[in-house]
C-alpha cells in the first residue's frame, strides 16, 4: 500500500473532497483522484461517495481515515528516528495571524525554509481561528490567550503590549489613569477578551467595553488611530505611530502583561520533528536571538561555487 495514496485519502476525508484536497497538495486533481481509485482498488470497497450534491466519506472510509492517521504518523515518526540528521522533508503546513503572522513570524519560516531546502512550507496568515484537523494545518502560531481546546500548545515567548488612544480622544475624554476610569472608556476590541494589568505585585484582570470590534490588530490600531477609544495592541505593530505621536501609551502607572506567543499542534503522542524546529526556531526569533544562516555543509558549497 502506497504511504503517499494514504496521506493523499487523509488530505481528502479532512479537506472534505478531491478538488479542495487538489489545492492543499499543490496537485492536479487528476492525479488526486488517480490516487483514490488506486487505493479504493486495492481494499476492495468504496471510501468516498460522490454525487452532483458534493462528496462524503462512506462508512468504510470514515473508519480506514482513522487507521490510516495512524499508519501514517508511524511511518513519520520511524523515518525520523532512522534519518536523525537528514533535512527535514515533506510539506508543513502553518496558520498564523494577519497581524503579525508576515512581518515579526515570517522570518522564521523564511529560515526554516532555508535551512532545509527539502521541506515545503505553506503559510497561510489570517486573523480567523483554523480548525487545524479540519483545516488540514500541521500546527498554528497564536498570539494571546487561548482558548479551551483539545490541542497541545507550548509556549514559545511574549511580545510586549500597550493600552493606547490618539492624542485626539485623549483631550476629548482624558487619559484614564486608574482601572475604574479605563472601564469607562470606548475599549477597541477582538472580541470579549480580558486585559491584563499588574499594579504593583498584584494582577488585575480588566474586561472593558465597547462598540468597534474587529478580529485583525491592524484595524483596531487604525480605529485607534481615528480616535474611536482605547486599544490594547502589541508594541511591534504599532511602534512607528508611539514614534510618530500619532497614538500615546495610556494607563502607564500599571504594566500591561505581553502577549504570549505560543506554537499550537494537534494531539499526538510524538510530535514531528518539522514542528519542533520550527517551534526551536519561533522561540529564538521571539527572544529576539539571531537566527541561524544556513547549516555548515551548504555554507561550505556556496562558498567553493564562489
Amino acid at each position: 500500500m502506497d504511504i503517499e495514496e494514504l496521506k493523499t485519502f487523509i488530505e481528502i476525508a479532512d479537506a472534505g473532497g478531491i478538488t479542495p484536497a487538489a489545492f492543499r497538495l499543490g496537485l492536479a486533481k487528476s492525479i488526486v483522484s488517480r490516487r483514490l481509485v488506486r487505493l479504493e482498488d486495492e481494499l476492495g470497497v468504496q471510501l468516498l461517495s460522490r454525487s452532483t450534491r458534493g462528496s462524503a466519506l462512506t462508512e468504510a472510509g470514515t473508519m480506514f481515515r482513522h487507521h490510516a492517521v495512524r499508519a501514517c504518523a508511524e511511518i513519520d515518526v520511524g523515518r525520523e528516528a532512522t534519518q536523525p540528521g537528514e533535512h527535514l522533508r515533506g510539506r508543513l503546513r502553518v496558520t498564523a495571524p494577519a497581524s503579525l503572522g508576515p512581518t515579526h513570524f515570517a522570518p522564521a519560516l523564511a529560515t526554516m525554509a532555508r535551512l532545509h531546502p527539502q521541506l515545503q512550507i505553506h503559510a497561510s496568515y489570517s486573523d480567523h481561528v483554523a480548525d487545524l484537523i479540519r483545516d488540514g494545518f500541521d500546527c498554528a502560531i497564536r498570539l494571546g490567550a487561548l482558548q479551551d481546546s483539545n490541542l497541545l500548545a507550548r509556549k514559545v515567548g511574549s511580545i510586549p503590549a500597550a493600552i493606547v488612544a490618539s492624542p485626539a480622544y485623549v483631550a476629548a475624554h482624558g487619559a484614564p489613569g486608574t482601572v475604574d476610569e479605563l472601564t469607562t472608556r470606548e475599549a477597541l476590541l477582538r472580541g470579549t477578551e480580558c486585559w491584563q494589568l499588574m499594579g504593583g505585585t498584584r494582577k488585575i484582570p480588566v474586561r472593558p467595553q465597547g462598540r468597534f470590534k474587529a478580529d485583525n490588530g491592524t484595524a483596531l490600531a487604525n480605529a485607534a488611530l481615528a480616535g474611536l477609544g482605547v486599544a490594547c495592541l502589541p508594541v511591534s505593530l504599532i511602534q512607528e505611530h508611539l514614534d510618530a505621536g500619532a497614538l500615546v501609551p495610556v494607563m502607564t502607572a500599571y504594566l500591561v502583561l505581553p502577549f504570549d506567543v505560543h506554537v499550537l499542534r494537534p494531539p499526538s503522542q510524538h510530535p514531528c520533528r518539522k514542528i519542533r524546529a520550527l517551534t526551536d526556531l519561533l522561540a529564538q526569533h521571539v527572544a529576539g536571538t539571531p537566527l541561524p544562516l544556513a547549516p555548515a555543509r551548504r555554507v561550505e558549497e556556496l562558498q567553493l561555487a564562489i
